[in-house]
Parts: C-alpha cells; structure tokens; sequence
C-alpha cells in the first residue's frame, strides 16, 4: 500500500479573477482592502483615541515605586559587637551592616542589648526603643 500526503497548491493572491479571486482575500471595500493600507498605533479609526480622551496628569508627579528609598533593618542583637556610645549610620556602613550612605536604617526589636548606647537611626519600633531605654540609653531619629 501506497503512503503519500495530500497537499493542495497554494493559492496565488492578487493575480487577476482567473487564479484565486480578484479581491486578494481582503474582502469587499474599505480602508484595510487598499493597497499601502496601514494605521498609525492607537488610531481608532477616526474616534478620539483613548491616549487623547484621559485626562493630562497635573500637580506633584508620584514616585515610582522603585525611586522610593526603604529603610534596612538592623536587628538589636546586631548591634552587640560594635565598638562606642553612639551607634548611627557611619558605624553601622564600616561593620559594614550598610551598603551606601543613602540608606536608611531602621532599629527592629530582635535580640538583647547588653551595654548602654545611644542610637541615632532614621525610624525604630516600639519594641526596639523599650529594650534601648530599659538598658539605660537614649534614641535619637535622625529627620
């Protein structure tokens, strides 16, 4: 027995009524059955397009979620090997808790103290300034 695949020819397009059809597959009439027909993106054909009917964007641009700068958090217990009575940001960067100096920090509860300090950083939770003033320190909150 025989194996072999039926295949139609192809249809040659836009050869004339005799070979596939005048029309060339684009239908009757129209803009898109004209030759070189192409829309700009966005064109609606003729409504007002949806980039003119929202409104213009006005008053103080929001940052986008990426520029917004989030605080690194740095546990208590961190904070145990450090050397001085003030701990802040330059400190934290050369134990090298801190990347840059555009960071900011903020103190989280999380382990013990175990000497008095003062502690200069951005924000602090509750937790984290109970267990600084229980052992005799002071936070500072640097605007």
């Amino acid at each position: 027995m025989l194996k072999f695949k039926i295949t139609s020819r192809k249809r040659r397009r836009g050869r004339g009524i005799a070979r596939g059809g005048a029309k060339s597959g684009r239908g009757m009439k129209g803009q898109r059955s004209r030759a070189g027909s192409r829309q700009k993106a966005g064109f609606e054909g003729g409504q007002t397009p949806l980039y003119m009917r929202l409104p213009k964007g006005r008053g103080k641009k929001q940052k986008f979620p990426s520029q917004v700068i989030k605080p690194v958090a740095i546990l208590l217990s961190s904070l145990r090997g450090l050397e001085g009575d003030i701990i802040g940001p330059g400190v934290l960067r050369e134990a090298g808790l801190l990347e840059n100096r555009n960071q900011k920090v903020k103190l989280i509860s999380g382990g013990v103290l175990d000497k008095k300090v003062t502690v200069r950083v951005h924000a602090i939770s509750q937790g984290a300034r109970v267990a600084v003033e229980k052992m005799g320190g002071k936070v500072e909150i640097i605007s």
